[in-house]
This record gives C-alpha cells, sequence and structure tokens, in this order.
C-alpha cells in the first residue's frame, strides 16, 4: 500500500491513517484467508500465508482477527469466494508510472473501477507491461537502527541468500529475489527477530519527478485507488523532494 513510497518518500498522514486502519485490516485480513485457501492452513508449511501473517503482525492487526481470517480461508471456512491476483498498470499526473496490485473476486467490476479512477484523477490506465519495465520485483526486509549491526546481518543474509543489505537513515534494507524472499526472511527472523517491515514488491529502476501540483494530483490518484477495497498495494515510480511532499501532506490535514 505504497509506491516508490515504501522506499523514499513516505508522507505520513496519522489522522488518516488511523481512520484507513479497518481498511487496511481487511485488506490484510483478505490476503490471509486466500492464502489459506491455496495451501495449507497451517503458516509453517505455507509461505504465503506465513507472510500474510507477518505483514498483518506489522500493521499491529490483533491475533483474534488473524486467526478468524485464517479460519475462514480454511477448507470448510465462511469465506467460500474464488479470488483473482491481478495487476494493472498506467501512468498518474507528471508521467509517473504506477502498478496496481489487485486481489478480486470480480475482474470485470475492478477492472472498471480501476479504469475510471485514473481517468478522474488525471492519469491513465495502459496495457498489461506497459510499465512494469520501470520496475524491478524484489523483496525487501527492514531492520530498525540499534536493532542489529550491519555487519551482523549482511553477513547472515549474504549467506541466506540476500541480494544486498544496505544502510539507510532510519536502520537496514536487506533485498532479495523474490524466490529468495521467504528463506531469507526466516533465517533473520530466527536470528535477529521481527524485522520492523518485510514485503514483496516493484521498486523503481527509473524515476519520473512531477512538479508540485501535478505531485498533488497524483497523491489524490494514488490515495483513491488504496481506497479501493479489491486494491493491495499501489506503487508508482515517482521521486518527489521532501519539501513538496510536507506541503502536500500539511495541506491535506
Amino acid at each position: 500500500m505504497s509506491g516508490h513510497s515504501q522506499f523514499k518518500n513516505i508522507m505520513h498522514r496519522k489522522g488518516a491513517q488511523d481512520a484507513r486502519k479497518g481498511k487496511i485490516f481487511n485488506k490484510i485480513a483478505r490476503e490471509i484467508m486466500v492464502a489459506a485457501k491455496c495451501g495449507m492452513p497451517d503458516p509453517a508449511s505455507n509461505t504465503r500465508l506465513r507472510t500474510a501473517i507477518a505483514v498483518a503482525r506489522e500493521a499491529n492487526m490483533p491475533r483474534d482477527r488473524i486467526d478468524r481470517a485464517i479460519k475462514a480461508g480454511s477448507p470448510g471456512g465462511e469465506d467460500s469466494a474464488v479470488y483473482e491476483n491481478i495487476r494493472y498498470e498506467g501512468y498518474g499526473p507528471g508521467g509517473v508510472a504506477i502498478i496496481v496490485e489487485a486481489l478480486t473476486e470480480n475482474r470485470n467490476r475492478t477492472a472498471a473501477e480501476v479504469r475510471a479512477t485514473f481517468g478522474k484523477r488525471g492519469g491513465a490506465m495502459g496495457e498489461m507491461g506497459s510499465v512494469a519495465f520501470m520496475f524491478d520485483r524484489i523483496g525487501t526486509i527492514f531492520y530498525p537502527a540499534g536493532k542489529v549491526s550491519f555487519d551482523d546481518l549482511f553477513e547472515v543474509a549474504v549467506e541466506a541468500g540476500a541480494d544486498n543489505v544496505e544502510e539507510t537513515e532510519d536502520g537496514l534494507e536487506v533485498t532479495t529475489a523474490p524466490e529468495s524472499f521467504h528463506a531469507v526472511r526466516d533465517v533473520l527472523v530466527a536470528k535477529f527477530g521481527e524485522p520492523e517491515s518485510s514485503s514483496i514488491g516493484w521498486r523503481p529502476n527509473i524515476t519520473a519527478t512531477p512538479n508540485e501540483e501535478q505531485a498533488e494530483t497524483l497523491m489524490g490518484l494514488i490515495e483513491t485507488l488504496e481506497e479501493n477495497d479489491d486494491v493491495q498495494n499501489v506503487f508508482g515510480n515517482y521521486d518527489i523532494p521532501d519539501d513538496v511532499m510536507q506541503r502536500i501532506a500539511d495541506k491535506a490535514k
């Protein structure tokens, strides 16, 4: 539920985040249910479910809500819907490339809603593959500053199959290939405890820098997409100066 913002330029809007917490929990619960449907309802033998539960814990989702979602998606559970993972691609204001990941039981409805949002919010939805080449699909595992030393994390992560460990302003970020993510995360959790965040997503390899007016419209587009119940994640290749992001955030208060 992020873009290039997952790695840089995160716009913190605490009030809005608090108001949207219930919606975020619903999206995570849907992923947990689907993960439980796709494999064994035991996270020890179901990597997708294990990752979904980790995301839920990172979002401070109550344990009983997690358990209910697993039960609903298990064989004989109350959730009988058949969901599809679908990716949409398009452009936002300022030529910003956008990838939308959805989990839906009605692809026609979701496609129409996503297309309409792009159109109403200054963007345009494109064909599959129209912007994906501007991103790399990677796994990221983040530990906050002070949790573990760079040398210790680097040694264990690389031995486990990680691609790189990088020091950021806030801590240490491990990057992996998607197929190595679960194995690397399991090793790091066993050695250093739970990370602050971890996910598989899209990181831009080419960035666009919209002006302030375009950036404000872009944030509106991304937020509207994220408000859609079927949309799980939104990624963009925007690179916006922090002072511009702060002014946009101040206007939204």
